[in-house]
């Protein structure tokens, strides 16, 4: 792949100023990967069995389209900042987030969001990190409590101008987090959704928030107008961060991998998987010596739908006080039940020189 001069600069941008002066020659984004006309490969298939049928009588989750076990209403999100440094790999509680996102941060490096509601007494979750505010933006749209261990300066004067209903370990809500003695800090901050729950209700956050919701299809409807992609990989800008996916016919999912490994739930060893799959393209620009970026999550642009073996070309779309949507000939695309990631990448020096898959085009 050749880059432009200009699109070369704002990429080594990414990595000098976080510090990683050495990436732009051994994990520099010079080095990402093109798309191949491959042949298709053959669907993983598991030896693991199926989930089991949720119990009848429980809410449909608008996040997942999914029955849960409990009787009761569903609670309000939390929107979890979680460490993806290599460091923190493998991280807990990932496989039981109903939405995952992943989006750049300051030096190359990206960040996990983990929007929890479903699942409400996964025990442990982290390693927990800083936050942005874009990232405020993201947790925010889901109607969550934002969950996180410091921030930018810029993400403090959000929080503390608008007042936000966030948990900061580093702030008013330290007592509802904890620090692993088998890691070493800063790669080492867990909570569990029973502490920040309690958490959210002693600081007085209100319980019953409006939490939007995907159109879902029926599990048993076969896609349709999609080309066949039983697998891809996509690249933020190291190669540190190389993410692939493979799906697996028996569970009708994408099992998640990062550097050639199964991407595994330390608290279960279940793979982190999702139904859905988006790979939206967005503007990044840096801001300062530090790194830090703006990415736009408001203004729409490219995107990728996976989903049961096929791939699906759109657009991302988002209406103000709402969600990311994937859209299809201008109107917003089914999602199957299950879980969906949403990997947000720059459209320097283009979004398709982000993503591999068999049959696509090489751009640059």
């Amino acid at each position: 792949m050749i880059l432009n001069r200009a699109s070369s600069r704002l990429l080594c941008s990414f990595l000098l100023a976080g510090g990683l002066l050495s990436a732009c020659g051994t994990e520099s984004a010079l080095n990402q990967p093109v798309a191949t006309t491959e042949s298709i490969p053959e669907p993983t298939v598991s030896s693991e069995p199926s989930p089991s049928p949720v119990p009848v009588g429980g809410p449909i989750s608008g996040l997942t389209g999914l029955q849960v076990p409990e009787e009761t209403a569903l609670p309000r999100p939390l929107s979890i900042m979680i460490n993806n440094a290599p460091a923190a790999r493998p991280q807990s509680g990932v496989s039981e987030a109903d939405i995952l996102y992943e989006v750049l941060a300051e030096g190359g490096i990206t960040r996990l969001i983990g929007v929890f509601q479903s699942h409400t007494g996964v025990v442990k979750i982290g390693p927990i990190r800083s936050i942005r505010p874009y990232l405020i933006d993201i947790g925010e749209s889901h109607g969550g409590v934002t969950v996180h261990a410091g921030g930018s300066p810029d993400a403090y004067a959000i929080l503390q101008r608008q007042k936000k209903e966030d948990l900061d370990e580093i702030g008013r809500a330290g007592a509802y987090f904890w620090r692993d003695k088998d890691r070493k800090a800063p790669h080492n901050l867990y909570s569990n959704t029973a502490k920040l729950r309690e958490g959210s209700e002693k600081l007085g956050y209100a319980q019953d928030t409006p939490v939007p919701g995907y159109l879902f299809n029926n599990p048993d409807a076969q896609p349709t107008g999609g080309q066949a992609a039983f697998e891809f990989n996509v690249n933020f800008l190291l190669k540190s961060y190389d993410v692939g996916y493979k799906y697996n016919v028996e569970r009708a999912t994408y099992q998640r991998w990062v550097n050639g490994k199964p991407h595994l739930d330390l608290n279960n060893d279940h793979p982190v998987e999702a139904a859905n799959v988006v790979v939206m393209g967005s503007d990044h620009k840096v801001l300062d010596d530090v790194g830090r970026l703006q990415v736009d999550v408001e203004l729409g642009g490219e995107a990728l739908l996976f989903q049961r073996g096929e791939i699906i070309q759109g657009r991302w779309s988002r209406k103000p006080g709402d969600i990311i949507r994937f859209v299809k000939d201008g109107k917003e695309a089914l999602m199957y039940p299950g879980v969906t990631h949403i990997l947000i990448v720059p459209n320097a020096p283009s979004f398709n020189s982000h993503i591999t898959y068999p049959g696509a085009e090489k751009t640059t």
